[in-house]
């Protein structure tokens, strides 16, 4: 049910483990019909709505505005098999982030492999001890920066990555149509609020500690318009606002005798750049 890819996915099972394309809403319009030739009327969001927005809100700002944090999480995701079985593989992941250029992000797969990737301030590098191979790629810029482009130039896969940014809670913003209060809980040993809502292709809960220091304890994301709609869910462990760094926090380990190797990417890009012209044979 597997097949291996190098360097060539934050994780390199040929499966699709989500991102977070969900986050905080707007305020929540229902649309109700209307007669012919009139506009539809916009009704404003219910006070539980307003709540949601507010915790979610909250959350988005606190985890971005923070100059670092580090997070342990459990989380699993379905790979939906031809016949329509869902198969659920399990990642241990932690995270360390220090602003405003500085990641560390570890994982260690169900089946025992591992991988890191460290944002050392002037490049990217991944380690993947199993297979024995890294990559780099130059750094750009900032966290913000260079986690768009380890995701969307490098091709590389960083589950809820939108909660790293500091334009976390603009990007909620744009993409989530409605968000709802669902219970205040004590079930995940701490009191949290329960928020359920939806993007144009999402269906998500969040799982908000309450307190002054609103962190993410629990997220479900259910993937409505991919077949089987599979799902992808984190559990979140001892959030700390002042890790513990020392100078090899950031500093990538490599294993000896480790092979350089490039990203897929990388390798794209290098034989489109080398490809020859097509020949105009009608030119004299």
């Amino acid at each position: 049910m597997r097949s291996t890819v190098l360097i060539r996915g934050w994780t390199t099972r040929a499966i699709l483990v989500p991102m977070i394309a969900a986050a905080v809403t707007v305020p929540v319009y229902s649309q109700q019909s209307a007669s012919a030739g009139e506009a539809s009327v916009a009704a404003a969001a219910t006070p539980s709505q307003v709540q949601a927005r507010e915790i979610l809100m909250r959350m988005a700002r606190f985890l971005s505005t923070a100059p670092s944090f580090s997070v342990s999480l459990n989380t699993g995701y379905d790979a939906v098999q031809n016949s329509g079985q869902k198969i659920e593989f399990d990642e241990r992941r932690k995270v360390i982030i220090s602003r405003p250029d500085h990641l560390h992000a570890e994982a260690e797969r169900s089946d025992g492999s591992k991988v890191s990737v460290v944002f050392t301030g002037k490049e990217i590098v991944l380690v993947d001890p199993t297979n024995n191979v890294y990559a780099t790629a130059p750094q750009q810029g900032g966290l913000d920066e260079s986690i768009v482009y380890f995701v969307s130039n490098l091709g590389m896969r960083l589950p809820l990555a939108v909660l790293l940014v500091s334009q976390a809670p603009a990007e909620f913003e744009d993409r989530v149509r409605t968000i709802d209060y669902v219970e205040k809980t004590n079930i995940l040993g701490t009191p949290s609020h329960h928020l359920a809502g939806r993007t144009d292709t999402v269906d998500f809960q969040f799982w908000i500690s309450d307190g002054e220091q609103p962190f993410p304890q629990r997220i479900v994301l259910t993937y409505r318009t991919e077949p089987g709609q599979p799902q992808f869910w984190a559990q979140f462990a001892d959030w700390r606002l002042s890790p513990t760094i020392s100078a090899s926090t950031f500093s990538p380990q490599i294993p000896a005798g480790a092979q350089k190797i490039a990203f897929a990417a990388q390798l794209s890009t290098v034989s489109s750049a080398t490809r020859k012209p097509p020949t105009d044979k009608g030119a004299k």
